[in-house]
């Protein structure tokens, strides 16, 4: 097709006029410039822009006539399987041995699972070993005279007195009197007499047990032996412990009524001991303690196969 020759003011009004022309788009217009144009000086000097322009020659015959090369599919489906073939043998390899250490993990497992197991067994057996043996020291029938004791020196039984007296002064206690004395079982037994003892007995005691635990380091010091201080104001021991011996067969007769476990408050071992001696006797219920110091309490249950 030959070209066509189109001018217009500007290059693009040109090219607008070819495309109209030759009823083609941009894509099919062939052109080229022959003059660019210029607007001039005030309309002065201004030349149109020309432009020869041809649609674009088709190239169908030259696609059809492009030849591909043909491929032989027999020489791609061979490596193809001999791949897979490979693939199913690394995986089989794989397969083989990973097994082996699956059946190691499993024989693994079982022991470090056991372990924890067998290890809180033997702890909780050691603990009620424990625990048994406390309780059967507590309840142990006739308590042992310490032949141990070592005989009370003079020197011994005035440090404690000193002792106490200076705690004494130190909460402005002055008027209380303290003797002592050496009890049949050869232990130094200090008495306290004064107004206002109640302070000096505490809650329960506790004020009064933990003075005489002092009183027991003092004595202890001073000498070689083993010495037992036991202090006491206002017959305070003696009545403590016929309130708790009416209190262990008042608790026995409401567990035999309930035929319910009853626990007791917590007590100090001197006072838990008095619980499990005064129920002793009785065959219908049995007692034993649980917890840790300071919380542990007697516990006191109904035998049921008798």
């Amino acid at each position: 097709m030959e070209y066509i020759t189109v001018s217009a003011k500007t290059l693009d009004d040109a090219i607008t006029e070819a495309l109209v022309q030759l009823g083609v788009t941009s894509d099919q217009l062939d052109y080229q410039v022959i003059e660019k144009g210029s607007a001039g000086f005030l309309g002065i000097g201004m030349k149109q822009a020309v432009i020869k322009a041809k649609r674009k020659e088709e190239i169908k015959e030259e696609e059809s006539e492009i030849e591909f090369p043909k491929v032989d599919v027999s020489l791609v489906k061979e490596p193809l399987k001999k791949e897979a073939k490979k693939d199913t043998v690394k995986h089989e390899k794989e397969g083989v041995k990973r097994e082996p250490e699956k059946k190691e993990q499993a024989k693994k497992e079982p022991v470090k699972k056991e372990s924890p197991k067998k290890d809180s067994k033997k702890k909780s057996a050691q603990k009620d070993k424990k625990e048994s043996a406390k309780d059967h020291a507590e309840a142990g029938a006739p308590v042992k005279k310490e032949a141990e004791l070592a005989k009370v020196e003079s020197q011994t039984i005035a440090a404690c007195e000193k002792f106490i007296s200076d705690v004494l002064k130190a909460m402005d206690m002055d008027d209380v009197r303290v003797s002592s004395s050496i009890d049949e079982e050869g232990a130094l037994s200090i008495d306290m007499e004064g107004s206002n003892m109640g302070i000096m007995i505490g809650k329960r005691g506790q004020t009064l047990d933990s003075l005489q635990y002092l009183t027991n380091r003092v004595a202890n010091k001073m000498q070689d032996g083993y010495v037992r201080v036991k202090l006491d104001t206002e017959d305070y021991r003696r009545r403590r412990k016929e309130t708790l011996e009416n209190l262990a067969k008042n608790i026995a007769s409401k567990v035999k009524r309930s035929r319910r476990t009853v626990s007791l408050e917590p007590m100090n071992p001197y006072e838990r001991r008095i619980i499990h001696s005064a129920l002793q006797a009785d065959p219908a219920v049995s007692t034993h303690s649980e917890g840790e110091e300071p919380y542990r309490r007697v516990v006191v249950t109904l035998v049921r196969n008798r």
